[in-house]
């Protein structure tokens, strides 16, 4: 298991609460240098990267297999269940926001308080519901066919666009470093089962403590999104942050500490 997603126990090894620190696609762990240290004297922390991205082993990533967020959410269990989790506090950033949430939902003993940051149960719009998700398939497909055919110029464009903060490149060249750093054909597979993904039926059966944060002109997730979230998820409380782009925890960590320590306290 430690292997397959490599797992890093940090922090506070005694400490009787631990946070569970769950990256979104195109990161690895390193996403929250920023944001763990706040945390480390008064938590034991547990990084780890989703199969298919980062660290994790690469011979665990299939496509037929991981073809659901479901398949995500039972490993995270299966972490939970190894490291004998217990009131857990999890800090979720994009789409690990709902494979926690499917988690949770499944295994609800290991999870005490969730946090979810630039989360969305659904990228597509769906009109006829009247939801907002940002995309349409079209601007999908177009997607899908630029990262087939030209990946690490997709990589350059859409890291910049999603991070946002113009003014600090540095921040888009660092998430494009990790994005590079994926095979570009497990990257298109795990992409498609991220923005055509739909959990909004899971959403209004989660009740339990949680943070949605919400960073404004974020291109993935917006603002929509955050209050549809809100309004169905039973104890769910929502924080805008003042932070640009969808990678919050990364441009402006000190927003992140700040929210996260006043909902687990």
């Amino acid at each position: 298991m430690k292997k397959k997603h490599n797992i890093n126990i940090e922090g506070n090894l005694n400490a009787d609460k631990t946070i569970l620190f769950a990256n979104g696609f195109g990161t690895d762990q390193t996403a929250w240098d920023a944001v763990k240290p706040a945390f480390a004297d008064d938590y034991r922390l547990v990084l780890f990267d989703n199969v298919g991205g980062g660290q994790a082993d690469e011979a665990a990533y299939s496509p037929i297999k991981y073809n659901t967020l479901h398949t995500y959410a039972e490993d995270l269990i299966a972490i939970a269940k190894e490291l004998n989790l217990e009131n857990t506090f999890v800090v979720a950033h994009s789409v690990s926001s709902m494979i926690t949430l499917l988690a949770s939902l499944k295994a609800p003993e290991y999870f005490t308080k969730l946090v979810f940051i630039g989360a969305s149960p659904r990228y597509l719009n769906d009109e006829p519901a009247g939801y907002k998700g940002g995309f349409t398939q079209p601007v999908l497909d177009e997607m899908y066919v630029t990262m087939t055919t030209n990946y690490y110029a997709w990589v350059s464009g859409f890291s910049a666009a999603a991070m946002g903060n113009p003014d600090h490149p540095e921040l888009g060249a660092r998430f494009a470093q990790t994005l590079s750093a994926i095979r570009p054909d497990i990257a298109l597979a795990v992409s498609k089962v991220i923005f055509e993904s739909d959990v909004r039926g899971e959403v209004a059966k989660l009740a339990k403590d949680t943070l949605i944060i919400q960073s404004h002109n974020d291109i993935a997730v917006p603002e929509f999104v955050a209050e549809y979230l809100s309004e169905n998820i039973t104890g769910s409380q929502l924080v805008y942050v003042d932070a640009e782009g969808h990678f919050p925890h990364i441009s402006a960590p000190a927003e992140i500490i700040k929210a996260v320590q006043s909902f687990i306290n």
